[in-house]
């Protein structure tokens, strides 16, 4: 990813955060799942930079789940600066017990080289991972995320991918137990990732 990208990602995160911890403040930033759907999400295996990475071998920490990807103009940088902002607020011990996983929706475009760079600009504890556009699907299914390639009039015939904005929690069990909603400000994001940790 150039210089130029990793500028203009920097300049929006410097008008978006502020705007978000001031405009934001959602009274329910996190969403717990209903008991009917926890059955939901699951295992994966998919492929980083560094080799497979599966939601198992995360087991005993606290996983957060976003979908999204690196092209995207605005949702997922502002929910990745939220983000990572919150896990900066966690105490070094607090912070060995959560990981973070970016999976991209854009498998077409996103290398898991252009991946690791693109994530690992917000937070050095986010890894990025992708698949087959069948693996995504698969996957994007078992967890209710939905998200569908919109052509746009540019001379190289481009797309932007819509998708969904939430972020998943999963706990260190591997069951998926709720959602923190897309922009939701970085204070909000440490009660709920201290909420889980604190179980059980």
């Amino acid at each position: 990813m150039g210089e130029r990208i990793l500028m203009v990602i920097a300049a929006l995160l410097a008008l978006v955060v502020p705007g978000v911890a001031v405009f934001w403040q959602p009274e329910m930033p996190e969403r717990p799942i209903p008991a009917a759907v926890i059955a939901a999400g699951g295992d994966f295996t998919l492929q980083s930079a560094s080799g497979p990475v599966s939601l198992k071998d995360y087991r005993g920490k606290l996983v957060l789940l976003y979908y999204g990807y690196t092209f995207c103009p605005d949702i997922c940088p502002t929910s990745l600066a939220a983000t990572s902002e919150g896990l900066k607020q966690l105490k070094p011990e607090e912070l060995a017990q959560v990981a973070m996983i970016f999976v991209s929706v854009d498998p077409k475009r996103d290398t898991p080289d252009r991946l690791k760079e693109y994530v690992e600009f917000f937070h050095p504890a986010i890894v990025g991972v992708t698949g087959t556009p069948e693996n995504i699907a698969e996957i994007a299914k078992r967890y209710g995320v939905f998200y569908a390639e919109q052509k746009v009039e540019t001379a190289g015939g481009g797309y932007v991918v819509d998708h969904s904005a939430d972020t998943f929690i999963v706990a260190p069990d591997g069951q998926l137990v709720g959602k923190i909603a897309h922009a939701t400000p970085p204070d909000q994001v440490v009660v709920a990732i201290r909420k889980h940790l604190k179980q059980p």
